[in-house]
């Protein structure tokens, strides 16, 4: 048996169920930029580590934990400063080094307008017998600016006069739709 009073009933679910699904996918997708073009980067960079700020020193069974804030310069397609809040975990008996935390580039990609991207995935490896360096970047969240996320790889290329690690980037950044 059919209830006739529950046709309006249905009728109202079938609208609003019809009108909310598209919105709700619309909204999903909002957050993700629209890809309109990627291009290919690369440039250089220093590690300002005598400028860092150490907030701890924590001993391990193989070395030490150290938490800081440092600046890192760098020129080429990107063009800016990143503040670079890492934890550091030295194990002097592999004598390892990796870095891991969040970081934020605030400057220029490719002669954009300025912009400003986090990232919390990045990861740095050291090698403290050879001085070899490599990492990884993820510039993917958008903070200020135009839409742009980076991916980049990172080859350390020893260090300045002052002691400070410098290194090579190569990677593609994605700009959006804004």
């Amino acid at each position: 048996m059919q209830c006739r009073s529950c046709f309006p009933i249905r009728t109202i679910g079938v609208a609003l169920f019809v009108g909310i699904v598209p919105l709700l996918v619309l909204a999903s997708a909002a957050d993700r930029p629209v890809v309109t073009r990627t291009v290919q980067v690369a440039g250089s960079g220093t590690d300002e580590l005598d400028r860092a700020i150490v907030y701890s020193r924590q001993p391990t069974s193989s070395g030490v934990i150290q938490r800081s804030t440092e600046t890192v310069e760098l020129n080429g397609d990107l063009h800016g400063r990143v503040l670079y809040h890492v934890t550091s975990v030295f194990d002097l008996k592999a004598n390892t080094l990796v870095n891991t935390g969040d970081q934020v580039f605030s400057g220029t990609v490719a002669g954009s307008q300025p912009v400003m991207l986090h990232d919390s995935q990045f990861r740095f490896d050291g090698n403290l017998t050879s001085g070899e360096e490599k990492g990884s970047v993820y510039l993917l969240d958008h903070i200020a600016g135009p839409r742009i996320q980076c991916t980049l790889k990172v080859s350390g290329t020893g260090k300045d006069g002052d002691g400070n690690p410098t290194f090579r980037y190569s990677g593609e950044c994605s700009f959006g739709s804004d």
